[in-house]
């Protein structure tokens, strides 16, 4: 029961994420619930149609034409609430009465947003509450409730995300350089590599704040966008294949799949644990076990070679078993893995030994 629990929650909140983009500043439905609150008429609208809002709808009247800003306003003017096709393609119904089980629970106290959440928790559907005294526009999905606001509040706090981002860039880009020197020199600790976990696991958190801001700004978010994907676009996948590199030094048992879903999990005040993080991925961190020398696959660091395909890495990896070991290969050995030609063994032999130098400048340089 609690595993179905997290699918709803996951469900509703990819739901209501999606209705947020619906209402973003630069859509017709922003535009329509900005004319009703500047005409103070206040507004009850539900995103979708089916049977269950057929059964709790009384009164009102038919309508079934296209959607527009102005039509909505106009409808909103009068009592009751409207139904919107969940495409929003379509007005469907005007001045209905909604009567949900009024055994449903609710936090709310007003009419209107009482209704909104038992209409949203009844038929599965996002529900708009635009309340005429308060001037607020309230999204309902499930048991979710979520308050707009004004674009200048979420660009700030956006803007205030980005300077944490990039400090946050900044010291994930010097631990994996840090990393990537002590792999070449084969002396990575537990603890070098749960630090590059948590910095990557710092960086997907604020990044996915940053990009819910992007949803609810709509067209006033491109510039919060394009710095985002700036700072983020180089990191690509990273973290699985940090994962992958020191999976097999960790307990047995543990899957890819796993390990990166324990990291999400950490809370923060777990993920500043560096020992946490190296639990969240299968080591035994008891006594000096942090100090540990682990020795990676050379996932990571294979995938900086230009077009390198990831078949051929796999291959690489699992002919060699180790970074090490391809590090000491020669040409000839290179050549002995299926479909590493000539080209291919030389790219991988060169982009090796220039990753090798480069890394070890920078980090005694």
């Amino acid at each position: 029961m609690a595993k179905e629990a997290s699918v709803t929650e996951r469900s509703n909140e990819a739901l209501l994420w999606e209705t947020l983009a619906a209402i973003a500043p630069g859509t017709e439905l922003r535009d329509a619930l900005e004319r009703i609150l500047r005409g103070r008429t206040g507004a009850l609208i539900v995103v979708g149609h089916d049977d269950v809002v057929d059964k709790i709808s009384t009164g009102g009247f038919p309508i079934n034409i296209d959607f527009s800003a102005t039509r909505l306003r106009e409808l909103a003017k009068m009592d009751g609430g409207i139904v919107v096709s969940s495409g929003l393609e379509k007005i469907i119904g005007a001045a209905i009465q909604f009567v949900p089980d009024s055994s449903i629970e609710t936090r709310e106290s007003g009419t209107r947003h009482r209704t909104a959440e038992r209409v949203a928790k009844q038929t599965g559907f996002p529900v708009i509450s635009v309340s005429q005294s308060m001037q607020i526009i309230a999204v309902y999905v499930g048991g979710m409730r979520h308050v707009l606001e004004g674009s200048p509040a979420i660009l700030s706090r956006a803007g205030q995300a980005l300077q944490t981002l990039e400090r946050y860039k900044k010291r994930l880009d010097e631990v994996t350089g840090s990393l990537s020197a002590l792999e070449i020199e084969d002396l990575v600790t537990v603890r070098d590599v749960a630090q590059v976990l948590q910095r990557l696991e710092m960086v997907r958190r604020i990044s996915e704040e940053i990009s819910s801001y992007v949803v609810e700004l709509g067209t006033d978010g491109r510039l919060i966008d394009l710095q985002l994907q700036e700072l983020i676009g180089a990191l690509g996948n990273d973290r699985e294949l940090v994962i992958r590199d020191y999976l097999e030094s960790s307990r047995d048992g543990y899957t890819l799949e796993q390990a990166d879903a324990n990291l999400a999990s950490l809370s923060n005040d777990d993920l500043i644990d560096i020992s946490a993080n190296a639990r969240a991925v299968g080591f035994a961190v008891a006594g000096d076990a942090l100090d540990a020398l682990v020795t990676p696959r050379g996932y990571r660091l294979l995938s900086k070679v230009p077009r390198l395909p990831g078949a051929i890495i796999d291959r690489l990896v699992d002919h060699f078993g180790s970074l090490q070991a391809l590090l000491a290969a020669d040409f000839d050995d290179l050549l002995t893995v299926d479909g590493v030609g000539e080209s291919r063994a030389r790219a991988v032999r060169e982009g090796l030994s220039r990753l090798a130098e480069s890394s070890i400048l920078e980090r005694y340089v």
